[in-house]
């Protein structure tokens, strides 16, 4: 079973930085994508950034210029997000999601996308 766990949420003030970073496990698809969602309390789970297996990368457009996510699958190294001048509506529980995929089907910030899912990691961002 695929494992995915989270870490370095914290609290931060705006304009601050954090880097998020997903330990995977078991993870032995040959295609697959992995994204960080996020859900504020009361609202929705929205996708953040996705990376595909074969190194292509999207953000969502309400961090881009400010998020970037990033993963060497030949090193095994995790997925990390690193996230700059933080703002107040960037305070969440951040998730890391991973989801088969087939040969050129596009990965998509959908939660139906991702069968395997992190605990989740709190992300604070005080004015």
């Amino acid at each position: 079973q695929v494992l995915l766990q989270e870490s370095g949420g914290g609290s931060v003030q705006s304009g601050g930085s954090l880097r998020l970073s997903c330990a995977d496990s078991y993870l032995t698809y040959s295609y697959y994508c992995m994204a960080w969602f996020r859900q504020a309390p009361g609202k929705e789970r929205e996708g953040v950034a996705l990376w595909r297996s074969d190194g292509g990368t999207r953000v969502a457009d309400s961090v881009k210029g400010r998020f970037i996510i990033s993963r060497n699958s030949n090193l095994g190294t995790p997925l990390d997000l690193e996230m700059n001048n933080l703002q107040p509506e960037d305070t969440a529980m951040y998730y890391c999601a991973a989801g088969r995929r087939s040969v050129g089907q596009e990965c998509l910030l959908s939660t139906g996308q991702y069968t395997h899912w992190g605990q989740g990691t709190q992300v604070t961002v005080s004015s």
